[in-house]
């Protein structure tokens, strides 16, 4: 699987505007706060008393929003969802998908220390 960083999916973004950034959190979370211009489509949905849940349309959403040559960085949080999101996406047909290590939010290990900086604490574009 192809993976950039969010520094580079920035980079990428700025130099091509035909690059769309898909945010696979979910509704509240990309409320919150997101990367300027990004679509959100869940991969899971926040469902209050049950957690997360898996989102039974993201295939359908996905396919009708783009098309199967579109370039498409996908983040989430952390870059865990993404990952799965970008797997799904390959097996559909999506030839230029890329993962975004650390998402919105960054990557950290079970001490708390940064493995990959989010969009966010680089200080990135964000939107609400």
């Amino acid at each position: 699987m192809k993976e950039v960083s969010p520094q580079e999916a920035y980079d990428v973004m700025q130099n091509d505007p035909e690059t769309s950034y898909l945010d696979v959190r979910s509704i509240p979370e990309f409320a919150d706060g997101h990367p300027v211009g990004a679509i959100n489509i869940p991969i899971m949905n926040f469902t209050p008393g049950f957690g997360m849940t898996p989102n039974p349309d993201f295939v359908q959403q996905v396919d009708e929003q783009f098309p199967k040559d579109a370039k498409l960085l996908i983040g989430c949080k952390s870059g865990g969802r993404s990952a799965q999101a970008c797997q799904i996406l390959s097996k559909m047909g999506y030839t230029d998908v890329a993962n975004v290590r650390g998402g919105f939010h960054g990557a950290t290990d079970m001490m708390g220390r940064v493995l990959e900086p989010g969009w966010s604490t680089l200080d990135l574009p964000v939107e609400k």
